[in-house]
């Protein structure tokens, strides 16, 4: 039981109030009486109760009508209703409208506790799951399409008639970085599937051995390892969405069954005997040229034109020069969020380095550009020193300086490689305030690379 749980229990029989409130009040719950109708009405719009113990009989209403009216005023309040034994049929009616459950007077004390108990953890895990669902959906609309060109108005567009169309299959196209695994998520999420699951699914990153199984499924016994049924991503994915980024690379006879699976909505898997029917809308993302595959015989011919049934180009980001300052300023916002600090100008002179680059990484480059440079200032201000030599137009080596750091130019004395690393490694921590993971990223090592310098250097007691 969650302290501090309210329960409101309406009924027109002092005693059964009153007992009620005894029992209850030993369990840890706080207690509200009313005893009509229009009471229970005014005390629930006034506090909010968790739970409402109602009983049908009622001297001014109906209690029927009052649980209806409770649930137009909170959907989220648990109602258990309390009758005689003549009442039942009004009780099993009062659930059909929305009541949890039901009690039959004389009714023991114990059994009714534990249906409080039961019918509060129910609540609370609705409440967990619809906060689960805001936090998968969340960054997953078309608000995510940031930007002010004529590409980002025609796509958001676009989307808005996808998302209304029974379209099952959508091929995503464009350089990497563009943002397709974003767009795919937001096709889902703004679609009538909604609800269901949104599966992604790396083609070249699966090993291939697996593959098949990942995908279809196998029966118990269908190879050595098989020791149990196994569904497969399209199975699990049924009533929601498959993204298969990177599908250029997917295998010639993968190709085959995908395409049986578009065409029949159906499966076989493997070891199977029978066909599984699926419903299930297939989102495809490449950064390759399919149509030369197919043309090259690398890439299916019919699985290229099935999945080119809705097909969306995503521009690089060079194309589109418009939406540069306002995805910067996007990703400034998110991590001043993220690093619990503001940083919300951009210098002239940095706005113009932006605009003037041709961002061969895309929109993933220009994001990983602005926390580089929002770890390096140390105010509201992104400058020109704070971004990467190739963007500000300076060499990535010149005449050393304070301010630079340690050279890349080896001093006629010679020096102690030993003490550059230990120096570059604390100005990684200083700069990032002591997180290893963002100190790493900046020295392009991986963390536990980063951990055994601190270690070796004696810098934890540094940070």
């Amino acid at each position: 039981m969650t302290p501090g749980q309210t329960i409101l229990v309406v009924d027109d029989e002092h005693l059964i109030r009153w007992s009620l409130e005894q029992q209850l009040r030993r369990e840890g719950y706080t207690v509200l009486q009313a005893e009509t109708g229009d009471g229970a009405l005014k005390v629930a719009q006034a506090e909010a109760p968790d739970l409402v113990l109602l009983d049908i009989r009622l001297p001014d209403m109906d209690g029927i009508a009052v649980l209806e009216r409770l649930r137009a005023g909170d959907p989220d309040v648990v109602v258990i209703m309390i009758t005689a034994h003549g009442g039942v049929e009004s009780a099993v009616k009062a659930m059909k409208l929305g009541a949890h459950d039901y009690v039959v007077k004389p009714f023991e004390m114990e059994p009714l506790k534990l249906t409080i108990r039961k019918a509060l953890e129910t609540r609370s895990l609705r409440r967990e799951v619809a906060r689960f669902q805001a936090e998968r959906t969340q960054g997953s609309g078309l608000s995510e399409l940031v930007g002010g060109s004529r590409v980002i108005r025609d796509l958001v567009a676009l989307i808005r008639r996808l998302a209304q169309s029974e379209a099952t299959t959508v091929l995503l196209e464009g350089e990497s970085g563009t943002g397709k695994d974003l767009l795919a998520r937001v096709i889902h999420f703004e679609s009538k599937r909604a609800r269901g699951p949104f599966l992604p699914v790396n083609c070249a990153a699966l090993p291939e051995q697996l593959v098949e199984s990942e995908l279809f499924g196998h029966e118990k016994g269908a190879f050595t390892d098989a020791k149990a049924l196994k569904k497969g991503l399209f199975e699990q994915a049924d009533g929601g969405t498959v993204y298969l980024n990177e599908i250029g690379e997917m295998r010639l006879d993968l190709q085959a069954k995908l395409l049986h699976l578009i065409e029949e909505k159906s499966l076989r898997r493997i070891g199977g005997t029978r066909e599984l029917a699926v419903d299930v809308r297939i989102i495809a993302a490449t950064n390759r040229d399919l149509a030369s595959a197919a043309e090259g015989g690398t890439f299916r011919r019919d699985l290229y034109y099935r999945l080119k049934v809705f097909p969306i180009h995503i521009a690089p980001l060079r194309a589109r020069p418009e939406d540069i300052l306002p995805l910067a300023r996007c990703f400034m916002a998110r991590f001043s969020c993220d690093m619990r600090r503001e940083v919300t100008t951009l210098t002239p002179e940095v706005e113009a380095c932006l605009l003037a680059y041709r961002w061969p990484g895309n929109i993933r480059e220009l994001r990983n550009v602005i926390e580089r440079a929002m770890i390096l200032t140390g105010d509201s201000t992104i400058r020109l020193e704070q971004l990467p030599p190739e963007i500000a137009g300076t060499p990535a080596a010149g005449p050393p300086s304070a301010a630079a750091g340690p050279s890349m130019v080896l001093p006629s004395e010679g020096l102690r490689l030993e003490e550059v690393e230990r120096d570059l490694v604390r100005q990684a921590l200083e700069a990032t305030g002591g997180n290893q993971v963002r100190a790493a990223r900046l020295l392009g090592i991986s963390r536990d690379a980063l951990r055994t310098r601190m270690k070796k250097f004696g810098l934890f007691l540094a940070i």
